[in-house]
């Protein structure tokens, strides 16, 4: 191969003379790698909220008491009856509470184990709100209220008032913003509820709570967890709920089975709990890397065709060449040179134009009421789209341009100036 210079020089002659070409084939992949990083940016920013609205709020494993009907009925247990066939009709389950078992035992024992970050006991309670002459079905949820924050980023739910109110007082609620809005009360109201066992207790309001998720907000609220085990009447050994996070969340359906067979309780890992939500995120991050890999597709046919075109259009110029002699191969480098140049320098104002646009997006206020606590769009700065684009945008053009640069390989001068 001739010195790299001399090739070089003229490769960028041949892009100058055919400025307007070679500026349509660069727009066409920075345009290409700009909606690459701005779709990938939003789409797994997007992915990334929603993931955390949900999954934030959602315990790794779930350990809670599971209603069955009896395995063995009574008719089973005589032995004249064994080689019978028995027809059961209405098998009611087991009436039992829906308090764990030893609950302070096992919530002491998965506290010490290295695979588990942390471990959240819950008392769930049945109750009425009452507002003046409104009544709603709600649920209120006993809870650590500091272990709730440092695990589960409690805090960030908090839409008005503090959530630390709940361990200055006792009689502290943090009200769902559902039942604050249907019920207008605001932060230092008081609310009354009823008991399933008919007793009335009077709550202070220190917070609104708000998950972005309707069916929650309007029907959930959380207290001391001493308090919700007062108004259900049971010691501090009554939890219907252990919530745990671990340290490796892939190791969730693995712990969830051995707690299940060491303490014969329900448990139920994140990956089984989330199983439609993590297929919708999977689908929606599939279509966006589908989408913008077409985009890179088609600014690289862009490409070929200018290149392709150039060739025709440099006839005289590659037979000049030849007939100097450049070798064959020295033709085919100009031409790939040629496509690279363009895939770098448009790679590159793609970025640059991908990122601009990004932090454009990531200015914009997002206001709705689902979800109060998101400011901005969501954007996500992840150094490995860019890495991407940019590496993408160069095999893309090397692949444009080396064909054409197969078929300049070819040209037989003899027969262009001959055609002269």
């Amino acid at each position: 191969m001739r010195n790299i210079y001399l090739i070089l020089d003229i490769s960028w002659t041949q892009m100058r003379s055919k400025f307007k070409q070679t500026l349509i084939a660069a727009l066409g992949v920075m345009f290409g790698i700009g909606m690459y990083i701005i779709m990938m940016s939003f789409m797994t920013g997007l992915n990334k909220l929603l993931d955390g609205l949900i999954l934030n709020r959602t315990p790794h494993i779930q350990l809670y008491t599971n209603s069955h009907p009896t395995e063995i009925q009574p008719i089973e247990s005589v032995a004249e009856f064994n080689t019978d066939i028995h027809f059961i009709r209405s098998i009611k389950p087991l009436s039992k509470l829906d308090r764990i078992h030893n609950a302070l035992p096992i919530l002491s024992e998965l506290r010490k184990d290295s695979r588990v970050l942390g471990v959240t006991p819950q008392t769930t309670c049945k109750v009425f709100y009452r507002a003046g002459t409104t009544n709603l079905n709600g649920v209120m949820n006993g809870i650590e209220v500091d272990e709730e924050i440092r695990l589960f980023n409690f805090d960030d739910y908090i839409v008005q008032g503090d959530a630390k109110c709940l361990l200055k007082q006792k009689n502290c609620v943090l009200l769902g913003a559902g039942i604050s809005k249907k019920m207008s009360l605001s932060v230092g109201d008081k609310i009354e509820v009823l008991s399933t066992n008919g007793v009335v207790f009077s709550f202070y309001i220190g917070g609104i709570f708000q998950s972005g998720l309707a069916e929650v907000d309007d029907v959930q609220s959380y207290i001391n967890l001493k308090m919700a085990q007062q108004i259900l009447g049971f010691s501090s050994n009554y939890i219907t709920r252990l919530h745990l996070k671990l340290t490796d969340v892939d190791e969730s359906p693995t712990l969830a089975k051995t707690i299940e067979n060491i303490y014969n309780i329900k448990a139920l890992d994140i990956n089984t709990a989330n199983a439609q939500f993590d297929t919708g995120t999977e689908i929606r991050t599939l279509i966006s890397y589908v989408v913008s890999i077409t985009l890179l597709i088609v600014a690289g046919f862009g490409i070929y065709n200018i290149l392709n075109m150039l060739i025709y259009e440099k006839m005289n110029d590659i037979a000049i060449l030849k007939a100097t002699g450049f070798s064959g191969r020295d033709i085919m480098s100009i031409f790939i040179f040629q496509a690279l140049i363009i895939g770098i320098v448009g790679g590159i104002t793609g970025l640059l134009l991908g990122y601009g646009v990004s932090v454009l997006i990531d200015g914009i206020p997002f206001d709705t009421e689902a979800l109060p606590t998101i400011e901005t769009y969501p954007i996500n700065y992840n150094p490995l789209f860019y890495l991407a684009g940019i590496t993408f945008a160069i095999i893309c053009t090397f692949l444009a341009g080396f064909f054409p640069a197969l078929k300049a390989r070819r040209i037989d001068p003899v027969e262009i100036i001959r055609g002269q």
